[in-house]
């Protein structure tokens, strides 16, 4: 019954996993997440002019390429411009959490990043986003005059769902290329400090976990030297041909004696403190001279060249 029971359970278990791993897929990366029609005063292009730009955000944690995708763009029903992301720009490629701009001057022989279409904010723009295989993957629509110069329809916060206007505040400014909202402290330390002024609760917290982590080392090694020693003793055990324990205790097979812990304490305390001895590294060469003996020249047992 209790097998029947696990079985149930790890099943379940793996249901649950490949829906969320359906889930997973089926989002997409990449997204729309701010767009700037009327262009004044704002960020400008690498060829220093001022126009409206489309930003996408990949809002996953890895990268994702735009190449192949297509941006469309229409004004009035019927009406849609498209634009190919070409492939081969390296820069196509977005990194986890980052930001590609793409400007809507209708210049697309200025680069990968420059669309052939431009935007008009007098009526209701839809704004889409497809993949290669041309399958919607995010679209939004900013409606007509709601955009006043140099302000940007945007997502609250990066990748959310609530849109908003930005650039009519100081607290909501347009941010081409960056977070949606940035944050100038810490809520989650900031409200940690409120709760805990004189730091008592992260000395205790620091310190609770120090000792809970020395308390589980102690018993893993504690486990370890015991399972250890216990393999060491059924070996001696068999090359023995003992097949009683306690005669094995009081023998102690499979422990070391005293001697060789000390032995070995030593040689890491002399490994550590570099306690050994120290040789003279200066060699002297000394010239022995030997008195010359004919008998051990070789030039005697040569013979002499003919006299012609």
């Amino acid at each position: 019954m209790n097998k029947v029971k696990i079985g149930w359970l790890l099943s379940l278990a793996l249901m649950l996993g490949l829906t969320s791993c359906g889930e997973q897929k089926g989002k997409s990366k990449l997204i729309l997440n701010e767009v700037l029609i009327e262009n004044q005063s704002n960020f400008q292009d690498d060829y220093g002019v001022q126009s409206a730009w489309i930003e996408v955000f990949n809002q996953s944690y890895s990268s994702a390429n735009l190449a192949g995708y297509y941006l469309k763009v229409s004004n009035h029903p019927g009406d849609t411009a498209s634009y190919f992301i070409p492939k081969g720009d390296v820069l196509t490629l977005v990194k986890p959490r980052q930001h590609a701009l793409f400007w809507a001057d209708g210049q697309p022989n200025r680069g990968t990043f420059h669309t052939n279409f431009i935007l008009d904010g007098t009526t209701d723009t839809w704004v889409g986003l497809f993949d290669s295989g041309k399958k919607l993957v995010d679209q939004v629509v900013i409606p007509a005059n709601t955009l006043q110069a140099d302000q940007s329809y945007a997502r609250v916060n990066d990748a959310s769902a609530e849109w908003e206007v930005k650039g009519a505040s100081e607290d909501k400014y347009v941010t081409p290329s960056t977070n949606n909202q940035t944050q100038d402290g810490n809520p989650k330390m900031e409200k940690f400090q409120q709760s805990d002024k004189l730091g008592i609760g992260m000395s205790v917290t620091a310190m609770g976990v120090v000792f809970f982590g020395l308390i589980l080392l102690y018993i893993c090694f504690r486990f370890i030297g015991k399972a250890a020693v216990s393999i060491l003793r059924n070996r001696a055990m068999k090359s023995k041909d003992i097949t009683c324990k306690e005669e094995a205790k009081e023998k102690k097979l499979g422990e070391a004696p005293g001697e060789v812990f000390a032995a070995i304490a030593m040689a890491m305390h002399e490994i550590q403190s570099d306690v050994h001895d120290v040789e003279d590294t200066v060699l002297t060469i000394t010239r022995v001279k030997r008195s010359y003996s004919p008998w051990s020249s070789k030039i005697y047992t040569l013979r002499e060249t003919p006299k012609k």
